[in-house]
């Protein structure tokens, strides 16, 4: 939990509304040449007594092919959680651009299952801003707590990356290493994506970033297509590895290249288990089976 008292909104924010006010706020820093500060703002945001809803919640587990439960997936809470953590990277002290920010990294740890009945309090905060090879990254913490004990339910930490910014009195890291050889294995499934699939997302997660709903949005801002998102990709195969999920997990993703639309993409799900069956884990790893190119990479594991 963030050690500075939080600035407790009214509601959760919207996404559309933060997006434009940080396509005005990098237009601002466009003209005035610099950003606002060097450092992470202090404290957390946070949403109190928040329901999911029902219709949105069965979209959701229907889109990424999730059995209808009245269990919450992570991913979904995750996608609950991103309007507040948004928020935290909107505020105007805040050093980093919005925009164009990349997600390289997320785990989360699920302590227990949430029902969607349950009345949510949701804290986000950022920390850890570091140097990174290709600008500058961070780590952006999300909590969801219990409305009625307050006990933590789930634990979010997203790392993200703000390419080609540098600030000043933050090192730049190391150049990284030679990357391992990837030899793409039997997949273990191959989806069809369409074009469609980044609006498709954004209908149930709320995240309406222009680089996943068309061409044209993506190439404004620099891309050559629209990419799929990163959570939709994540969270679909963790509803593919399906039975090692159990009451309380950590679920690990790392992101290496995006998926640009239409795609096909192949999944290859390893698991293995104690002797005694006291813990499973599964490793995952997603490929484009045409280049061979690596997408993403992670792990499931009871807690």
């Amino acid at each position: 939990m963030s050690p500075e008292p939080p600035l407790i909104l009214g509601e959760l924010p919207s996404l559309p509304k933060l997006y434009v006010n940080a396509a005005a706020m990098a237009a601002r820093r466009r003209v005035l040449g610099s950003h606002a500060a060097n450092m992470l703002p202090k404290g957390s945001h946070e949403v109190r007594g928040i329901r999911a809803d029902v219709e949105n919640l069965t979209a959701y587990q229907h889109l990424i092919g999730e059995t209808a439960s009245d269990v919450l997936p992570a991913g979904f809470i995750h996608a609950l959680a991103f309007p507040v953590a948004m928020s935290v990277l909107n505020r105007d002290d805040f050093p980093l651009p919005l925009l164009g920010m990349i997600h390289l990294k997320n785990r989360v740890e699920q302590l227990r299952p949430v029902q969607f009945s349950e009345a949510l309090d949701i804290q986000c905060w950022a920390e850890d801003m570091r140097g990174h090879r290709a600008g500058t990254q961070l780590d952006v913490v999300a909590e969801v707590r219990s409305s009625g004990d307050g006990k933590l339910l789930w634990r979010g930490v997203s790392n993200y990356l703000a390419k080609g910014v540098f600030l000043p009195g933050v090192d730049k890291a190391a150049t990284a290493g030679v990357p391992t050889e990837f030899t793409a294995p039997l997949p273990t499934a191959v989806w069809q994506l369409g074009v469609d699939t980044g609006r498709l997302y954004a209908a149930v997660s709320g995240d309406f970033n222009p680089i996943h709903l068309s061409v044209l949005s993506a190439k404004a801002l620099g891309l050559p297509r629209s990419i799929a998102h990163g959570m939709y990709l994540a969270s679909r195969a963790l509803a593919d590895v399906g039975s090692v999920k159990s009451e309380a997990f950590c679920w690990d993703v790392t992101f290496e290249a995006p998926v640009f639309l239409p795609a096909r993409v192949a999944l290859e799900i390893s698991t293995a288990q104690s002797s005694s069956g006291a813990w499973q884990r599964s490793d995952y790893v997603a490929w484009n089976p045409r280049s061979g190119r690596r997408h993403f990479s992670g792990s499931v594991a009871t807690l």
